[in-house]
């Protein structure tokens, strides 16, 4: 079964007053002893209510209103997803929440989770238990992995000054257990490189020669608002490279051109998609 165990709110919360550090220390060893009985999903504190707003429906219509809201204690703080066997097992670990919050004069409620199983079998029901199942088989990330000739590290470097991304991992070959399986000229080589473009990652490793194969068939697609910006990136990407199709207007979007770079890495950059058309072609020659 699962409970959100909800904390309710106060004077000190709504006025957006931080925990200490022996707070944040003693709810997170709170949460350890959860996540070490195998309780624990997770848990989220609430900013107050002056920057959230409700949203109320008058016959359809929607009305937004901006807190504050109510008092204090109606309102919800925090709270954490918990799993227990029974509302028993659940209320025992919230009685067990640390009396150093508000020196142990807190609130809280325990509401159980509705399960699919609660409801009458039909088409809806379906629906939502397959949007369920589709849910769990889609990945918590989806990144790209890119293989060079011993140019990684240069590729990667390349790449997050051209994209205003992070270099966040740059591993060579040497000081790995894979450093015995490559030439010794080629240990200073990338094993794994990673470069963050705002969550999203481009990931890199070199192979050697007999293993490396030119990409083919796969491009890195780029997507802008701004023309001048992709009209940059654009020509940066294509320095030393070979552009496929220049950047230019077509009758799908504002600009959008393709390029091969010096690495041997196909690029797509769109720039606007025109009203009225649904985006570009499934493949262009």
């Amino acid at each position: 079964m699962k409970f959100m165990l909800i904390r309710r709110g106060d004077e000190d919360t709504e006025a957006g007053k931080l925990p200490s550090e022996d707070m944040l220390q003693t709810m997170s060893d709170y949460n350890q002893r959860m996540a070490r009985a195998g309780v624990f999903v997770f848990g989220e504190g609430l900013k107050p209510s002056r920057e959230g707003c409700r949203i109320d429906f008058h016959d359809g219509r929607p009305e937004v209103r901006r807190g504050t809201f109510a008092t204090p204690d109606e309102l919800i703080a925090g709270f954490s997803i918990i799993e227990a066997d029974s509302l028993e097992e659940a209320i025992e670990w919230a009685c067990q929440w640390p009396t150093m919050d508000r020196d142990g004069n807190t609130r809280l409620e325990l509401r159980r989770f509705y399960e699919l199983e609660d409801f009458q079998t039909g088409p809806a029901l379906e629906s939502h238990r397959q949007l369920g199942e589709r849910l769990a088989r889609q990945p918590s990330q989806l990144n790209t992995h890119l293989v060079f000739n011993g140019q990684c590290r240069d590729a990667l470097n390349f790449y997050a000054d051209v994209l205003g991304g992070e270099v966040e991992a740059m591993l060579p070959f040497a000081g790995t257990p894979a450093a015995d399986d490559v030439p010794e000229s080629f240990r200073d080589r990338i094993i794994h490189g990673a470069v963050n473009i705002s969550g999203r990652r481009l990931m890199g490793a070199d192979m050697t020669g007999e293993c490396y194969t030119r990409p083919a068939g796969t491009r890195i697609q780029l997507e802008y608002d701004d023309i001048a910006a992709a009209e940059t990136v654009f020509g940066r990407l294509a320095e030393g490279g070979v552009v496929d199709m220049p950047f230019a207007e077509t009758f799908w979007a504002v600009r959008f051109g393709m390029l091969t770079d010096r690495y041997g890495i196909g690029w797509m950059i769109n720039c606007g998609t025109k009203d009225g058309d649904c985006g570009p072609p499934t493949s262009v020659s």
